[in-house]
């Protein structure tokens, strides 16, 4: 069996270390060969996603900071709320979905009990990676009845594949979008009185309105972020982008009409975003349906216990990150005003500069997804050395930027000197801590694409734990520069533990060990 192995796997050494991956070819980290390309047509145009919507954001926040400032302060209040409540569901969903999509899709997958079907390979071709399956024959029923055969995969047709994780993701995702927005519209007064905002509060009318309508656009903003996790799936991150962008720019159309000229002021900025998020989700169901099969012809194709299982997993994990941050933030309001401000907008800057490196994230989770698929490991190792190697650079070269930048631009948030005192002592960490962060996130994405999703859910509940009880001993000794200390070593910690994971070439990574 090693032998074979051997013969398969030519380039790989028995005696090196796991850890050695981590410095595989770097001297062609910026080498535009296949694999360059491939981790490129994916980062891009995802971290150009996943920047548009902060940038629509700020648009959204600019019209509505014009009726007034009770108004901008209410809105506040209500998308945080409505954040919060969606990105529990939307961490998990969509990373699962991108990881078994990219499975089907590479190897196909019909058993309603998971477990791969034999399938009839034909005809080679060495100069593509990706292996043509050819489905036995029968229907798509014989296939599901006798357990054996395959459903089309058939890259290069125009025949639509049968992906059942694409189905499952979007029945989840409807599911879960209709559960936020009753959860949201019926306990909103409840809500925004638990956020602040009470019975007395000029807030509560114009937060209560925003919040109302903005939920009904959350069937629409879950189904449109599963169907980005299928598109992901599939190394298809343009397509998620082009929807994104053009329901952005017609809520940035539709805000100022609504708003000014029908007068409906915070609720026309509501029903401006949410006609925007349908719109994004109508695009891409009619791009996956030309791609797609989304009409399995039994349930029990849709493997729901796989989803559950893993989507849960992820759960705790996000709740475990968002957990750190909030405490974070509510130790920050402790110290005071001053500290808060500062504190807001160091975090900010901080969080927004990891979209970047999610972009490499996602696209070392879609090619890993599909190299474990395949069981192509050559493939697998030299995508997670490139994506790592690549992170590291982009964290240092943001640290560059952020340490010489935030102190001319810290000006642009507030004036109160201060605020800016505080700023400036936190620039270092938001700085240096870039290569750490960027690591973190790509480790992320690394893991993702091997499915080891329990490792990644309980290392991070230990790193979670070790963080909180820094946050309070940190933050009670060295007040606001403890807090950074704190986030410091937290970060560390979730960068170390991937590091850990691969360099020790333990769970899916012990092959490193051949």
């Amino acid at each position: 069996m090693m032998a074979e192995e051997d013969d398969l796997y030519p380039s790989r050494d028995k005696r090196r270390i796991p850890m050695s991956i981590f410095f595989k070819n770097a001297r062609h980290i910026f080498k535009l060969d296949e694999l360059g390309s491939e981790i490129a047509q994916i980062a891009l145009p995802a971290a150009l996603a996943l920047t548009a919507d902060p940038v629509a954001s700020l648009v959204d926040t600019a019209f509505i900071g014009q009726i007034g400032p009770v108004e901008l302060a209410a809105v506040g209040v209500s998308i945080a709320l409505f954040n919060q409540a969606s990105r529990i569901a939307i961490f998990p969903l969509v990373s699962v979905t991108t990881s078994f999509v990219a499975e089907e899709d590479a190897i196909g997958r019909v058993s309603p009990e998971g477990q791969d079907c034999e399938y009839l390979e034909t005809g080679s071709n060495t100069d593509s990676e990706h292996k043509e399956l050819i489905p036995k024959k029968g229907t798509y029923e014989n296939a599901y009845k006798s357990s054996v055969g395959s459903f089309n995969i058939v890259k290069n047709g125009s025949e639509r594949r049968h992906i059942p994780s694409a189905s499952s993701a979007l029945i989840i995702g409807s599911m879960l979008g209709l559960i936020q927005a009753i959860f949201l519209i019926s306990g909103a007064k409840p809500l925004l009185n638990f956020m602040g905002v009470g019975s007395d509060s000029p807030m509560l009318t114009p937060a209560h309105q925003y919040l109302t309508l903005r939920s009904l656009g959350a069937p629409a903003v879950l189904l449109s972020l599963a169907m980005q996790g299928v598109f992901r799936g599939f190394k298809d991150t343009k397509t998620p982008l082009y929807a994104t962008v053009a329901g952005d720019v017609t809520n940035i159309i539709l805000d100022p009409l609504f708003i000014f000229v029908f007068r409906l002021g915070v609720s026309g900025a509501a029903i401006a975003h949410v006609i925007s998020q349908y719109l994004i989700s109508l695009i891409l169901l009619w791009r996956l349906m030309a791609k797609v099969d989304l009409l399995p012809p039994s349930i029990k194709y849709l493997q729901f216990g796989r989803f559950l299982k893993n989507g849960f997993l992820l759960l705790l994990r996000v709740i475990a990150v968002t957990f750190c941050v909030t405490l974070a933030a509510s130790m920050a309001a402790r110290h005071g005003s001053t500290s808060m401000a500062a504190f807001q907008v160091c975090l900010q800057i901080w969080l927004a500069t990891s979209l970047l490196a999610d972009g490499l994230a996602v696209a070392g989770q879609a090619i890993l997804a599909t190299a474990f698929a395949k069981k192509d490991y050559d493939k697998a190792e030299m995508a997670a050395s490139r994506v790592l190697q690549l992170g590291l650079v982009l964290g240092l070269i943001l640290a560059v930027i952020l340490g010489v930048g935030l102190r001319f631009g810290a000006r642009l948030f507030t004036h109160d000197v201060d605020v800016l005192h505080l700023i400036s002592i936190g620039i270092p960490f938001v700085a240096a801590t870039q290569p750490i962060n960027a690591l973190a996130f790509v480790f992320d994405g690394v893991n993702f694409g091997a499915s080891d999703f329990a490792y990644s859910a309980y290392s991070m509940i230990i790193v979670a734990i070790i963080s909180i009880l820094c946050l309070f001993i940190l933050s009670s000794s060295h007040g606001f520069i403890g807090l950074w200390l704190a986030l410091t070593i937290y970060m560390s910690l979730r960068a170390f533990a991937g590091f850990w994971r691969i360099g020790t070439g333990t769970g899916p990574w012990n092959f490193l060990r051949s």
